[in-house]
């Protein structure tokens, strides 16, 4: 569950003791955006920027983040986008999945790499009752469809 809704961002040469909740701190200086999670848990949230990881975006008013933040390691196994300062929900993943991503990111840094940022698989499309077996996309096809919806 996501209690925190929006984050202000703050650009910050190192990050300060005590995090202040709502609060997205970046600092280019180490590479690395910060923030309590948006569960409400109270846990601190790192997520390191690289070229294969976590990217930055900032528009001049707002922040955003990809890929999506999954504190998988936390209890609270929090999951979410964080888009133009705004906190989207995003699914939960099965153990399956977080075992994968894991598994991806120790691949990674065996071979040298920086590890990758775990992106949610695609899910089987579904069969829509009555639509004759026609596939629907996936969710996570939707939510991105979504997040690039001009309208926005």
């Amino acid at each position: 569950m996501i209690r925190c809704h929006r984050l202000e961002h703050r650009f910050v040469p190192q990050f300060p003791d005590s995090l202040e909740p709502g609060v997205l701190y970046v600092s280019m200086e180490y590479g690395t955006a910060t923030h309590t999670c948006c569960c409400g848990c109270g846990e601190e949230v790192v997520t390191p920027l690289s070229p294969t990881g976590w990217k930055v975006t900032y528009d001049g008013e707002t922040v955003s983040l990809w890929p999506s933040v999954g504190s998988w390691t936390l209890a609270c196994r929090s999951h979410y986008v964080i888009d133009r300062g705004r906190v989207l929900a995003a699914g939960r993943w099965n153990e399956a999945q977080i075992a994968a991503a894991h598994q991806r990111d120790n691949s990674a840094t065996a071979i040298g790499g920086t590890p990758a940022v775990p992106v949610a698989p695609p899910l089987q499309p579904t069969s829509a009752p009555g639509a004759g077996g026609a596939k629907l996309p996936g969710w996570w096809a939707r939510f991105r469809r979504w997040l690039s919806a001009p309208w926005r």
